[in-house]
C-alpha cells in the first residue's frame, strides 16, 4: 500500500489547541513550555521531520520521491503549518506566515525571533525577576507562580537561576 494511503495521525488531529494548549504571543514568556509540547505533539503524531529535518547522510542512495509522495509529504507539511499558526498570537501569525513557505520555515523565524536576542532578553527577565516582591500578589502560589515562569524565561534564553537564587 502506497504511503500516501494509510492513515496517518497527523491528518486525523481535530484539535491542536487541546494539544497545545498554550497561545504563544509576541512576549515569548512561554515559548520553551510551547516549543516543548509542540515538538512532543509532532513526535507522537509522525511528523517532527516537517520542523527539525533529520541530518543528512551524504553516502545515502538518493531517490526521487513519487508525484504521489510529494502531494503527500506537502500535506503533511500544510498541517504542521496550520498547527504552528493555529497556536500563535495573531500578531505573531502576521509577523511569519507565508504561503510559499514550509513548517521548518515558520519554525525557524519563531525560533530565531525568540532566541536571537538572548542578552537582551535576559536582562529584562532577569530585572522583573529581582523587582518581583510578594507584597506585589494576592498569594504566595501567585508569586511562586511568576518567579517559576521568570525562571523558565531565563532557562530558554541560556541564564539559568540557581536553586540557591530561587530559595531566596
Amino acid at each position: 500500500m502506497p504511503e500516501s494511503s494509510k492513515l496517518h495521525p497527523a491528518t486525523i488531529v481535530m484539535n491542536i489547541k487541546s494539544c497545545v494548549p498554550i497561545t504563544l504571543d509576541y512576549e515569548g514568556k512561554q515559548f520553551n513550555s510551547w516549543s516543548t509540547l509542540f515538538q512532543l505533539h509532532c513526535r507522537a503524531n509522525l511528523v517532527i521531520d516537517q520542523i527539525i529535518p533529520p541530518p543528512v547522510d551524504p553516502s545515502a542512495k538518493k531517490t526521487e520521491p513519487t508525484p504521489a509522495e510529494q502531494a503527500f509529504t506537502q500535506r503533511l507539511d500544510d498541517i504542521v503549518r496550520q498547527w504552528i499558526y493555529g497556536t500563535i498570537s495573531t500578531d505573531l501569525l502576521n509577523t511569519i506566515i507565508d504561503l510559499d513557505h514550509k513548517a521548518v520555515d515558520a519554525w525557524k523565524r519563531l525560533e530565531n525571533f525568540f532566541l536571537n536576542n538572548k542578552s537582551v532578553r535576559a536582562l529584562q527577565l532577569d530585572a522583573q525577576f529581582t523587582n518581583t516582591r510578594l507584597e506585589q500578589f494576592d498569594g504566595i502560589k501567585t508569586y511562586c507562580t511568576r518567579l517559576k515562569t521568570l525562571a523558565d524565561g531565563l532557562k530558554n534564553v541560556g541564564d539559568k537561576v540557581s536553586n540557591n537564587r530561587m530559595a531566596l
